[in-house]
Formats: structure tokens, sequence, C-alpha cells
């Protein structure tokens, strides 16, 4: 299981899962254990929760389907489940998805980056798969609030199962909780995700672990056309899902996208913009480069007090914004974050806030780069996230904010997973050591040398495994100096 404990150090385990000996028959109910060696891959029966089960976690009331409509009862072989081609649930093909919403009333927004690593989790008795791992970031009201690292696999039929996910739920900067963690084979069953070839009435168990994690989805519409980032996409699927608690809430998933929309109480998270997916050719659009500049401008103005050069800038880019939203296609759920980061920062700068402005023009910046998200590779987006997260750790070390430093450093260790292969080798050496620095800093409360780490990793970050040194906006920049 891939674990960080953000509250230690930074820490990477990449831990290999041994496969065991003694198989089990198709026919056999797939439960955990491991038992020493992996056999060829053959249908199996996924194990289903005893009524006693259910009636433990106080599930027994709940209106589950029958079992004669449910089509995740037996898992079929696994012989390329690395290679998804399911167009409902492409996970194999989402380098880079940004979702935003909201939740509890406040801006939600999340970062799914595929990430190159693959592990290997005996589901059942001498039954193994290869899953991909999907790291899911959501941050709330702009800071972090859960990381969750997902294992998918498809079957021959060209179902999605999910394998489990390693869940670390944040408050106050640190992990406060990992409740939603389980893995297939030591927690309970595997589950299906999305069927080979839904049709409305299948009902499958996305997790099927009663008092941990339980929800049932029950297909409703397919064919429905949705609008996505770049237009009217067709074929899409409503499901109806049944919550622990008994509640319902219609999720949509949408060729080329997979998880495209769902609501609950309130709370919104509907995508915004997914790569290859939406990827554009060219380079991005010039306004994005002056977005950026003027974003950067600003928060560096701010920093020294220089107000009307601050205001000046804000000025550039939000004429850059302007511009840009005229000459049309961007995606529709960008407009309203980037346009409130652009008015939040005009008001901070108004009011001579140099703390908020300066973390407003980090939000204008982060806005910015989801836009480019289109026009550049995820890695190079990621590596100015990186770089524009080590910023935010200044600002909020030098207000004394050590909560939010930690948070900062959590955010900056979970990116770093993103990045560390597009690096050289002495270059992710160096960017480790940082960062375990930077924890350190931290855990003992040394915030001004906490600054002195980031502005270190700012420039590291900045510096191409070649040397050449790249801003956010792809031009050349210069790290803040701590005040």
């Amino acid at each position: 299981m891939l674990r960080r404990l953000a509250q230690d150090g930074f820490a990477l385990a990449l831990l290999a899962a041994a496969c065991g000996t003694a198989g089990a028959a198709a026919s056999r109910p797939a439960m955990a254990g491991a038992s020493g060696a992996c056999e060829e891959s053959t249908a199996t029966r996924v194990a289903q929760p005893t009524e006693a089960q259910m009636a433990a976690a106080g599930l027994n009331a709940l209106p589950v389907a029958p079992e004669e409509a449910r089509v995740d009862l037996v898992a079929p072989p696994f012989s390329d489940p690395t290679g998804v081609t399911n167009p409902l649930f492409p996970i194999a093909n989402l380098h880079s998805v940004v979702l935003n919403g909201k939740v509890d009333g406040k801006a939600f927004r999340t970062e799914t980056t595929l990430l190159p690593d693959t592990r290997i989790i005996e589901w059942s008795p001498g039954q193994c798969v290869k899953t991909l791992v999907s790291q899911y970031v959501a941050y709330l009201d702009g800071r972090i609030q859960e990381v969750a690292l997902d294992f998918y696999a498809q079957a021959d039929d060209g179902s999605v199962w999910y394998f489990g996910e390693d869940v670390h739920n944040y408050e106050g900067g640190v992990v406060a909780d990992t409740s939603g963690t389980w893995l297939a084979g030591k927690e309970g069953p595997a589950a299906m995700i999305m069927p080979g070839d839904p049709s409305p009435g299948q009902v499958h168990r996305p997790e099927n672990i009663p008092g941990l994690v339980w929800e049932e989805v029950a297909v409703k519409t397919v064919g429905k056309t949705v609008t996505g980032p770049r237009g009217r996409v067709a074929g899409a699927l409503v499901g109806r899902e049944l919550h622990d608690d008994g509640t319902f809430s219609d999720k949509v998933f949408a060729p080329g996208y997979g998880e495209f929309y769902t609501a609950h109480d309130g709370d919104v998270e509907a995508l915004a913009l997914a790569v290859p997916a939406d990827a554009a050719a060219g380079p991005p659009p010039s306004g994005l480069g002056r977005m950026t500049q003027g974003a950067d401008a600003a928060f560096r103005a701010a920093g020294s007090g220089r107000w009307r050069r601050a205001s000046a800038a804000v000025g550039r880019l939000a004429a850059a914004w302007r511009a840009h939203r005229r000459a049309g296609g961007v995606p529709p759920r960008l407009v309203a974050p980037t346009t409130r980061a652009v008015g939040e920062l005009r008001r901070r700068v108004s009011a001579r806030d140099r703390g908020r402005a300066r973390d407003a023009a980090l939000d204008v910046t982060q806005a910015g780069l989801d836009l480019q998200l289109r026009f550049r590779p995820p890695a190079e987006i990621d590596r100015a996230r990186f770089a524009l997260w080590t910023q935010q750790t200044i600002v909020d070390a030098a207000a004394g904010k050590r909560a939010a430093v930690s948070g900062d450093v959590a955010t900056l260790e979970w990116i770093r997973d993103r990045i560390a292969r597009t690096l050289d080798s002495v270059a992710v050496t160096r960017l480790d050591t940082h960062l375990v620095e930077l924890r350190a800093n931290v855990a003992d409360g040394r915030l001004g040398a906490a600054v002195r780490t980031a502005r270190a990793l700012h420039r590291l970050t900045l510096s191409s495994s070649t040397g050449r040194t790249v801003g956010l906006n792809g031009t050349r920049t210069r790290t803040e100096a701590a005040p």
C-alpha cells in the first residue's frame, strides 16, 4: 500500500504485494488471504457480505437490488488488466483531470493524476491482478482536504474493477485519519466500478464492505448527451447511487472522461477538464501567458508594498482574461473560478492587504495553470503547481501560519510523486532532501528556516533536468524573497 506519513516527515513507500499459492476455483468465494503464488487469471466468484454482516453494519434495511439484477457477482479473467479501454471509465487515458464544485458551501477542487506506478494485488486466493494507480487530491477552500490513491484494473469483458484505495483525510494541515481506506483481498472483495456493456437496470457495487465502505449503483440511463469542456458529449451514463445512509444521488459518467458529475446533499463535484481528452495543439494562447505574468508581478509588488505597480499588474491580467474569454474555447467550468480569483485579487490589492493579496495572486496563477493544462504536458503543469505551492509555503510561513504550512508541505509531497520521474536522479535527490528538511522545519516550529528551504525548493523546481530555468508561464522568473 502506498502510504504517506505527512506528520513524521517525507516518505514514499512503494510496497510490492507478494502473490500467494493456493488457487481458488471459479465457483469458490473470493475472499482474501495471502497464499503464496499467483495462478493464471480465471473467472472468479466475488464473495458478498452476508445478511449478518449487513445487519451488523446497520445496512440490513437498505433497499438493495435483487441478486438477479447484479452484474458484479463474478469477476472475469484479467488478461490485460492495465490496458483499460472502457470509454466510460478510461482511467488508463486520464493523465490529468480537474474537477470542481462546492462542498459544505465552500469552493471544492480536485486534481486526479494517473501515476506511473502499478500495484499487484492478490484479491482472491491465488488470483492476482496488476492495477493502475490514480492519485486523487481534493482541496477545500484552497487547502488540502483529502488524498486517495485508487487501484483499478479492467477485466476481459471490458468491465473496470476497483481494488481499493489508500485514503488520507487532512485537518489543520496534517492527516487526521485514514477513514475510507480499504484493499481488496484484505478488508473485503474487489468491486466493479463500471460494467463492460452497461444497460438500464444493471446493478453493481463500486464498494462492498459493510461498516467500512459501501455503495450500490443502478444503471438508470445510457446514451445521454451532456455538456463537456469542449461542447456536447454523447453516450453518457446516469447511475442512481444508493449510499450506506439510505440516501440516493445521481452520478454521471461520460465517454472519454469517466466520472463526470455527482451531487449529494448540496455538494457538487463536476469535471472541468481532462487531458488528453481535451488537449489542444500548439502553445498556450498569449493571453494565458499574460495572465500568469500579471499574477506573478502582482504577487511580487504586493509583497514589497508597491501598490500602484500591483494595481497595474492586476489591470493587465484582468484585460488578458477578458480577451481570452472573448476568443472562446474556455472550458465552461473554469470560467467562474478564474473570474472569482481575478476579482478577489483586485479587491485585495485595492485594500492594500498584503497577505491576502499575495494569496489571491497565487489563486489566479492556479486558475491560469488549469487553463493551460489543455496546451502543456501534464508533468510540466505539475512542476509549475509545485513551484506555486513553494510560494504559498513562503507566504504562510512568513505569516506564522504553522498549520497552513504543514498542509502546504503535504501538498508538495504529493505533487512530488507526479513529477519525480520527469527529473534526473540528482534533481530528485535534491528535491527529496529539501522536502525532508522542510517537513522537519515545520515539525520543529522553525518557520523562518521553512521560508529559506521553500525558496531553495522553488529555485530547484523551476530548473529542468537540463538546467534551463522555466517560469510558471514558460518564461524566465525569479523566486520571491522572504519578507
